[in-house]
Formats: structure tokens, sequence, C-alpha cells
């Protein structure tokens, strides 16, 4: 017996915290399970290889690729009468009917171990009944035959949806329990006439669909809106010709043909809004109304869910005990279909009770392991799909299909789920029921050619590769590498928002005050007399004193940041330069070159409001007018002459957005940049004898589709646009890429679009051709390009390419994929472009859930993204000279930072201090790592650094101390006049 809702309910909540094990009906502890896994870890990439023996497979049904809808003595089926009735259009889809070699060679190409097709009852029995249309009968056997001789397994689905439409007219179709008996006499025939070449029958393909939407809904053939009690009334039937159809399998052929039987069930998964016994207890029916209605029966007792019978008592049909036990049982494995077609399109919102799906196949796996008793499963049907203008470029189906067999390998390592096959649906396009113009098919087919040739898509390509290595084999490169980097290695963190706070900390009135010891017992200002004056200090900055320390605490060698040219130069010119700041500045940079950390600075970073610029500059075109370029080098200049003691690192701009940038900007921009470095390169560094450069932001980009030349181009494209637009000027062949030029010609005689892609002088070329010391690089993600034009709303319509995400990386809260390997690419695509140049990483950054003290994400980011630059560093000698992480405090930036602002207090996150670990490490030395010796630095002892004299100091306590002696003898003074007078 079911338990009650309110037994189910006190199950629940101890499901909070353990997941379940034990009898079935337990798949309510599949929520809190998938709650609790370990994070990031279990979101991970799984490379392993499928057990042996693992069934792969497609799939089709016949009315989709058949055509030949009135061929060879065919009778019409409810879906030729609705697609010709202006419900759809069946048409003569992939004509698989007339090719049947060109089927088997598709089958061959993938390697597959097994084939699911359906037969046409309308084709087999034109009436519905007796007699046999045997033109149908040569058919399948032909396709069996052709079949057996490649191999291949045949999956059979005696009925996926294509009602006789003879039956529909005379009985009302499965309202009716005729049906059930003219259901059986149909397999009966099957199991005759195919049934010894055949080891997997599936008797009815989601009967869900066929009972809600052909007979409650009408949305689908029939067609029939008969309510609620249409619906269940139908399902009762095809529950009990299922039943029907495996105990004559049973019977008398199961001994000698030695098949299984079972029936393809479809379903949702779904996802409470919260995590509450309520909210699960609603997932829970959801699946019962769907899933469990035709599950529970066959894998259980025979009966409905309880929830429905709760529910639905007035018109949920009953089964006699008698009834419950003829069904009960029928089903030698438990087939499922899971994908496009029902989730997230046929299933009803009602049905979803207020809780939200989500498409996720390896849940749903484990829970129907813990509700039916560990069946074996068998996915029957699985797949996306795609736009129907898509034609072999199908990147969007292959990272569908990836995430689906991943999710299938993990239920079967991580969640000990038998599965035992997984079937791509479909083999070929065809078509598509009710979806209007999407495609399935792993191999393309134009409908309206003659030929109706299969063409290989990328997908079929990817599909055949997994069958080939039985799953996903770890690849080398994804494995950690131990090792370590240089003694000179730059370890670094970045703050871009580097927070600031002038207000001094000391006592600095320089008035002389006496104490009104008999009256007032306050102090009084004695007029006109003043305490000699002094200069600011730099221990009058509390707020700096406080981030070195914090920045000590993380063992780094070098810290970033970015200067505030519209607080420094707030007129954009020289007319008014804020000292205040700028002495800020000073002492921050002073300040960390005491405690051996290397000041990195930056002049102008683009953020915030008018970008950073000073307000009179950002209203007269920013880097649009030519005037910004002379008030930068203003700027820098002064920059140098009053910073440039105590910086040695120098960055002109810090990761200029491209996507936002005009043509005209970029060019001014470069321009900038390179004024900058020659100033500094001819009057400061003979003397300060720092080194200069620019940073640039790039993401790499990765082909959507490893097998698409197309795809391939796009993404070097992108490259080209997105970064090489600036590097390659500087750091390249003193001009734009050429792939820039050579697109811009293509698109303005093409289109018209009047891209104007400006030309340097040989002069301007002279100037910014190797104005750079270092290469220093920002790095975040990773995206992948596609060629097509999936998603309109998506696609760029300039470059002619769409952004993706592979949907099994990981991905961090505000959706920025987590791609390690990304950063490796990039640095061998720096080299291969630009040559040996000394390589900074100089941010490279996730964000992370912004209360969490954890952080799980982000210390997944910065061990393999630094093992990254190690393989790169150890592996490809890749000139990596230094590396640093964004960011410093999370005040400003609130999901991101290695310390947590909160209440005034600056907490370090363990990432933090698994930071510190690499850095005081060198990296990830092992066992065999030789040790690494470096020459010792000059370190000064903690409770000296806090103390040590200085020239500032020992001024600011001679002044205390004459400020004190003063104050005494006035006193002294004051007090003596005060008694004369008394006495």
């Amino acid at each position: 017996m079911a338990p009650t809702p309110a037994l189910l309910l006190v199950l629940v909540l101890p499901l909070l915290c353990r997941p379940l094990l034990g009898a079935p009906g337990e798949g309510a502890g599949a929520w809190a399970r998938f709650a609790d896994l370990p994070y990031p870890q279990d979101q991970l990439f799984l490379y392993d290889a499928f057990p042996e023996g693992f069934l792969w497979g497609a799939g089709s049904a016949a009315y989709q690729v058949e055509g030949a809808w009135r061929q060879d003595g065919k009778g019409p089926s409810v879906w030729d009468v609705w697609a010709r009735g202006g419900g759809g259009s069946g048409g003569p889809g992939a004509d698989s009917y007339n090719r049947l070699q060109r089927d088997l060679d598709g089958l061959q190409l993938l390697g597959v171990s097994h084939y699911r097709f359906s037969l046409a009852w309308a084709r087999l029995l034109p009436n519905g009944t007796a007699p046999a249309n045997a033109a149908a009968v040569r058919y399948y056997a032909r396709l069996l035959a052709g079949l057996r001789a490649r191999g291949v397994e045949p999956v059979v689905t005696l009925y996926h949806w294509d009602l006789p439409q003879r039956l529909q007219d005379a009985l009302g179709g499965w309202q009716s329990p005729a049906l059930v008996e003219r259901f059986r006499d149909y397999a009966e025939l099957c199991f005759r006439h195919f049934g010894a070449h055949v080891r997997y029958w599936l008797t009815i393909d989601n009967p869900y669909v066929v009972a809600w939407h052909g007979y409650a809904t009408g949305r689908l053939p029939p067609g029939v809106r008969g309510g609620r009690e249409a619906g269940y009334r139908a399902a009762h039937n095809l529950l009990k010709a299922h039943a029907k159809v495996w105990h004559l399998y049973n019977n008398h052929f199961r001994a000698t043909q030695r098949g299984q039987v079972s029936i393809a069930l479809s379903s949702h998964w779904i996802e409470p809004q919260k995590m509450t016994g309520e909210d699960i207890m609603s997932c829970q029916k959801s699946l019962d109304f769907v899933l469990g209605w035709f599950a529970k029966p066959v894998f259980i007792d025979g009966d409905y869910p309880q929830s429905m019978k709760d529910n639905l008592s007035s018109v949920l049909p009953e089964f006699t005990e008698a009834e419950k036990k003829f069904v009960r049982g029928t089903a030698d494995f438990f087939a499922l279909s899971f994908g496009a077609t029902l989730s997230f399109y046929l299933v009803d919102f009602a049905m979803k009770f207020q809780q939200q799906e989500s498409l996720n196949l390896r849940p749903l796996l484990y829970w129907i392991s813990k509700e039916y008793n560990k069946p074996q499963v068998f996915i029957v049907e699985n797949s996306w799909f795609i736009s129907g203008h898509t034609k072999t470029d199908d990147s969007k189906y292959v990272y569908y299909l990836k995430r689906f067999i991943m999710e299938t390998l993990k239920a079967i390592r991580y969640d000990k789920v038998p599965v035992i096959g997984y079937t791509v649906w479909s083999l070929m396009d065809g078509f598509e029921w009710v979806r209007g113009n999407v495609r399935r098919g792993l191999f393309y087919v134009d409908f309206q050619s003659r030929e109706k040739e299969l063409i290989p898509k990328s997908s079929a390509l990817f599909y055949q590769e997994v069958i080939g290595k039985n799953g996903f084999l770890p690849l080398p490169e994804n494995q950690p590498i131990e090792g370590i980097f240089p003694c000179n290695f730059a370890w670094g963190i970045t703050e871009n928002n580097l927070h600031i706070d002038t207000t001094p900390s000391q006592f600095l009135d320089p008035s002389v005050y006496v104490w009104d010891v008999h009256r007032t017992k306050a102090l009084i200002k004695v007029e006109g007399v003043d305490a000699p004056k002094r200069k600011r200090h730099c221990a009058d900055l509390a707020a700096i004193r406080l981030q070195i320390s914090l920045l000590r605490e993380m063992h780094i060698s070098h810290f970033y940041f970015s200067l505030k040219w519209s607080l420094i130069l707030p007129s954009g010119n020289l007319s008014y330069v804020n000292h205040t700041l700028l002495f800020y500045y000073q002492c921050f940079v002073s300040e960390l070159l005491r405690v051996n950390i290397t000041p990195v600075v930056a002049l102008w970073k683009p953020m915030g409001e008018n970008q950073g610029l000073p307000v009179s500059l950002s209203k007269h075109g920013g880097w649009e007018n030519p005037l910004t370029v002379c008030s930068f080098e203003e700027y820098a200049r002064l920059c140098f002459k009053k910073l440039g003691q105590h910086v040695k690192f120098w960055i002109t701009i810090n990761e200029p957005y491209t996507k936002n940038l005009t043509f005209t900007a970029a060019h001014n921009l470069l321009k900038g940049h390179a004024k900058a470095w020659h100033i500094y390169d001819k009057e400061f560094r003979k003397t300060q004898k720092g080194k200069i450069s620019i940073a640039l932001q790039a993401d790499w980009a990765e082909p959507a589709c490893p097998f698409s030349e197309d795809d391939k181009i796009a993404a070097s494209r992108v490259l080209e646009f997105d970064f090489g637009w600036l590097a390659e000027p500087i750091f390249g062949k003193g001009d734009y890429p050429d792939v820039m030029r050579q697109w811009h010609y293509q698109r303005n005689s093409r289109d018209v679009w009047d891209f104007y892609l400006p030309y340097f002088s040989e002069e301007e070329k002279k100037l910014i051709h190797g104005s750079f010391d270092f290469f220093a690089l920002s790095h975040y993600t990773t995206v992948l390009v596609d060629s097509e034009n999936e998603d309109p709303e998506k696609y760029d319509q300039r470059l002619k390419v769409q952004m993706l995400n592979d949907i099994t990386w990981l991905e961090s809260p505000s959706g920025s994929r987590v791609v390690p390997w990304g950063l490796r690419k990039l640095l061998q695509w720096v080299k291969m472009k630009y040559g040996d140049v000394p390589i900074y990483i100089i941010a490279n950054g996730v964000d992370d859930k912004p209360n969490t003290a954890e952080d799980k994400l982000r210390i997944y980011y910065i061990q393999n993204y630094i093992n990254e630059a190690l393989k790169a560093y150890t592996l490809d000698n890749i000139n990596i000279q230094g590396y640093f992480f964004y960011c410093f405090i999370d005040r400003t930036d609130p999901k991101y930072g290695l310390y947590h602002y909160v209440g005034n207090q600056y907490e370090p996150r363990p990432s933090m201090k698994l930071y510190s670990k690499i850095i005081d490490s060198s990296g990830f030395p092992g066992p065999g790592t030789p040790e690494l010796v470096c020459p010792e630095e000059t370190a000064l002892d903690t409770a000296y650094r806090a103390f040590q004299p200085r020239r500032s100091f020992l001024a600011f306590i001679s002044f205390i101390c004459f400020a004190f002696v003063v104050t005494v003898f006035m006193i002294i003074n004051y007090s003596r006049k005060v008694d004369k007078r008394h006495t």
C-alpha cells in the first residue's frame, strides 16, 4: 500500500539532511541528496568510461521518417489525417520507407549497438485489424535483416502515436476498452513475424502524451478535447493494453524468442522553489502525475500513485484487484524518454504544482531507481533540438547531448543507478510532430531534395567519438601537474577600486591650548600663539596602514591597482591638481615598498561614470577626441614625476573594453598609450629604472564545433577583433590585424555597412609598434564561437558569430564559465602570434556567492587556473613572469575578493589562505620536485617593520615633544599669574 501524503511529509523532513536508502517509494529523497552534494567537485565534468557492454543507439519513429503515407497499401493513421487537415505537415519526411540502405549506412557510420524504431500499425494493418499488408511485412523484415547483418540490435516500438484512423473512427480510439484486444492482436502479428530477431520490445511510446494531449486537451491527434475524464480513461486502457501484450509475450513467445518487453515512459524533472517539505512533496506529486501515473502501476503495485487517487477520486478510474495483479510487474526494464518532446513542452502546467522544471537527467535517474526498486534503466529517447535553419554545424545540440550523456555516466558511477543503454533521438531529421521548424537528427536531410541524402552533422561526429571511446576518456592535458615557478616570479593581487581615505588619523591642530584648572576645567585656546606647522606624513593615513597589513598577510610580492585620472585632474588638465590624492598614492606605494611589495600602477582604467575620464574630456567625446591623447600625455608625465620614484611597473591603460570602443576611439587610445610609453622611456626610465606596458583583456574563444572549419575561422576572427585589435599594432606588425582589414573590406563590399577601420601613418606605426616592455594580460573565462545563426537575439551581426557556452562547464553565480584550460590556450596563442614576450597574467578571477565563508568555486578556480599557467610555463616554455589574482577586497565588487568586508572588518576567505599557500610553495611542488633555492631578500622583522624609524616619524615625535614642552611652559606661566592675582 502506498504511503499517505502525511506519512511522506514526515519522511521528507529528515531527507533534507541525508539521502534515502532502502525500499521502493523513496524517490522523495532525491531532492535533498542533490542539494547537498560536494561543490564544485560534483559539478565537474566526469571523464570516465561506461560499463562494458553498455548499449549505444539512435532512434526514430515510423511517422517521423518513413514517409510513403499512401504507398504499398498503407492505411491512414490519426497523424496522417491531422497533418493533412491543418494540424501539421507530415509530408514525405526523410522517406526512409524507400531509402532503407541509406539508413543502414548511417547507423553503420555511427557505430551504434542498437537502433530503436517503430512499426507503423496502419502500414502493417491498414484497417487496424487483419489481414496484414504483405509489402509492409517485407519492408520491416528487410530492415531487421539489414540491422542483423551490421551487428545492430533492433529495439522495436509497437505503437508510437500513429493509431490507424479506422480504429479511431470505429471505436473512439484509446477511450474504448475494445482497443485493448485490437492492440493485442496487432502485437501478436508483430511477435510472430519479427520476434525471432528482436530482443527488446516497447509496447507504447509516451502514454502520457497519447492520453492527455490526444484525448484530454486535444493538442495532438486524434485531437479529442474530452477533458480530464477522457484523458484518464484513455490512460487506463493504454495501461491494460500494455499489460495484455506483456503477458502475451511472456506466455507464448519469451521461451523461444528470449526477448524483453517494456513500455517507454517519458518524464520531466522538477525542482522545488524552496527546500521545504511542502515544496518537495509538490515536486514528488508532479512526477506522480506525469511519470508515476504509468510507472507505479507497472513497477510497484498495479495501482495509481496515492497523490493522484487523493486528488482525482472523481475522475480517476479504479483497477480491480485482478487488474492490479495483471498490470503489476509487466516490464522487464525501465524504458525512459527524457528531452525536448515531453520535458519543457508537453507537461501540463497544472501538473507542475507551482514548482520549476529543470533540465537535469541525473537526479531523475536516481529518483526512478529509488522510487521503483532499482530497475535496469534503458534510456530509449534523449536529446534536444535545434533551429530548422541549421544544417550540419549543430553546436547547441552537441552540448546538450554531451551534458545528457555525462549525467547518465554520473548516475551510473556516482549514484549506482543501473543504466544499461542510451539512445539519441533521432537518427535523422524528420517530421517533428507539432514543434514546427526544428530538427533533432544526427544526420541532416534536405526534405526538398530528390536524393534526401543523410549528411552527418557535428553531433553525429561527436556521438560517433563517444561510442568509439565508450564514454569520455581522461585527457592528458586536463590532468594537473606538479612543479614550481622560478624565484623571481611575481605573485600579485589586483584591485581596480583601491579604497581611498585621505582623512588624517593624527592630531594636526597647530594651536596652543591651556587648561583652565580653576574655573571652567576646559582647554582655552591661546590666541596668536601657534606651534610650528609640520608637513603631512604618511603615518597620518590610517587607511593605508590597514590595507598594507592585509596585503602582507597574503605573502604577495606585487600589488596592482589603478589611479583615478578623473580625481587627480578633475578639469582634465594641469590647471588643478589634486595634491591630496597624489600624496595618498605616494604614501601608498612607498608603504608597499617598505614591506617588500612591488607596486604595479595603471594610469587609467575605463570604469564607472564617464569611464573614469575627467568630465571635461568625457563631455567632448572622450577618446574620440584627439585632445584626449594630449591630456593623457600631461597626466602620464605628472604621475611619472610624482610617483615614479616608488613605481617600477607601470600600466598605461588597464583593460580597455573593445566591445564598447569605436574605431576612432581605439585609434586614439593606442596613440595615447604609445605617447605615454615614449614619455617614460625618454624622460624617466634612466633615473627611475621601471617598466611600462598596456594591459589587455582577453577571453579565450574556442570553436563551438570542433569538427567545423567555419567555427574555427569564426573563433579566430573573434580573438582578432576582441584582442588582436589593440595587441597587433603594439606587439605585432604595427597595424591592425589582417583579419580585421579583410573582414571589413568584405562586409563593406557585400553589405554596404560603411565600416571604416583607420590607417596608421608611418609615423604613427613607428610610435605605436614596440611600445611595450612586457605583455600584461587579463583573462577570466572562455566562450564558444558558433558561425551558425541559431538564436537571432544572441547573434552578432557585425562578426557573423554567436557566442555559446558548454553547459557542462562550471558556472559562477553571475554566469561566468570556469574553464581553466582556456588560459593555457590563450597563452599559447599569444606566444604563437607575438613571440617569446615576457607575460604577466595581470588579472584572473571569478565571482562567487558573496556571503559564503567557504568560497569553494573560487578555491577551485585559483588552484586550477594557476596550474594551467604552470603547464604553460613548464610544458610550453611560455615566458610567464607573474600571476595576479583578482581581486583584493570585495568592498566595491561584492562577488569578488579574497577578503570579505563586513561590519567595518576585513575577514580573510579560505581562498586567500589557499593562494598564500601556493605562493609560499612557489606553485605545486611534488615529491620529485627539486627544492627551490632563492637568494635571500632583505627582510625586516615584523615588529621592526611596524616601528621602523623614519624621518617623517622622527619629525612627528620631535613636534610632539616640542608642543608638549611649550604647553607645559605656558600652563606653568599662566598658573603663576593667576596665583599672583589671587594673592
